[in-house]
């Protein structure tokens, strides 16, 4: 008797469909509506410029100038990639570009990690003083010839180590990474050492593992930031060929297109037509420069998606 009680309230709410909270009312439709129309906007927002971008660099160089490009190539032409594409000097930089970001996320992270687990603990008397003083390091800057000096006598130009020594520690991922430490439970940290790991054991096997989100998300930031850069190597490097950088080579080609192209004018780029030379123009080639340096950090990031979020929700949640 019970049974069939029970079972004939439950046979009328699947005959009726969804529960009431799933029924599309007239709120939800609206709020459904104009919540999907505004993503839709954002998204365009953010994929017009890359897809304007990628149109600009597929187009004549000539034609580009006339403007009035949107998402699609007006005069479809390969001319800019096979500019980029043909300089002597691009795979080597490329291959420096690569091993450079590499090597400063895998240090960065390496160092850094272990100067935010030591300052996340409480047993650590000089932790105030200590992340007071890299705290300081993010108001305040020398100026860029103390530093170029501070180089100079550490010997380090024309060097690849200048690449990565001076970004060892980064005081804003220093924090990210000290405050998520700190909100890991102190029963965990003394299990292991009840265990007999020591303080590097348990960094390394325990804290690590469980930074993995926060990891990833700091991980993207300095890859980035090592990826784009050009400076350092305009500044330290400059000397040394074998230690120019994707960004730098794509830098002075920009730069010596620019300069082409205000000396010479459309005269010059019809006589290199006729001699069956390359011809671009700067805002061409500037656009495929953009996504000759943009495509590899795209690439990279799907794999570093899910951390990434996941990273990002931590970091507002405990911050």
């Amino acid at each position: 008797m019970s049974s069939t009680l029970v079972a004939k309230p439950l046979a009328r709410r699947t005959s009726r469909g969804k529960s009431p909270r799933h029924k599309w009312t007239t709120e939800r439709i609206i709020f459904t509506t104009l919540n999907t129309t505004f993503l839709v906007a954002l998204a365009g927002l953010m994929i017009y410029p890359l897809l304007n971008t990628l149109a600009i660099s597929l187009n004549d160089g000539m034609d580009a100038v006339r403007g009035g490009i949107n998402i699609w190539p007006r005069v479809f032409s390969l001319q800019n990639y096979n500019v980029v594409f043909n300089m002597s000097t691009i795979y080597q930089a490329f291959f420096m570009s690569v091993l450079k970001t590499v090597v400063v996320v895998a240090t960065n992270l390496l160092f850094t990690s272990m100067l935010a687990y030591a300052l996340s603990r409480n047993e650590f008397i000089f932790r105030k003083p200590i992340t007071l003083i890299f705290v300081l390091t993010m108001y305040f800057d020398a100026g860029l010839i103390p530093n170029y000096l501070l180089i100079k006598d550490l010997g380090l130009l024309n060097s690849f180590h200048v690449y990565w020594v001076p970004t060892i520690i980064s005081a804003f991922n220093l924090i990210i990474l000290r405050t998520y430490m700190k909100s890991i439970p102190d029963e965990i940290i003394e299990s292991a050492r009840v265990d007999g790991a020591g303080e590097f054991r348990t960094w390394w096997q325990i804290v690590m593992p469980l930074c993995k989100p926060t990891l990833a998300v700091v991980g993207l930031f300095v890859a980035v930031g090592s990826w784009n850069a050009w400076l350092d190597t305009l500044l330290y490097n400059s000397g040394e060929q074998w230690l120019s950088t994707l960004q730098y080579e794509l830098q002075k080609l920009l730069s010596s297109s620019m300069n082409a192209g205000a000396n010479t004018g459309a005269a010059g780029n019809a006589a290199a037509a006729a001699n069956g030379g390359m011809v671009t123009t700067p805002i061409a080639l500037r656009s495929a420069i953009t996504m000759v340096a943009a495509v590899p950090i795209l690439l990279v990031y799907p794999f570093l998606q899910k951390h990434f979020v996941t990273g990002l929700t931590i970091g507002s949640v405990k911050g």
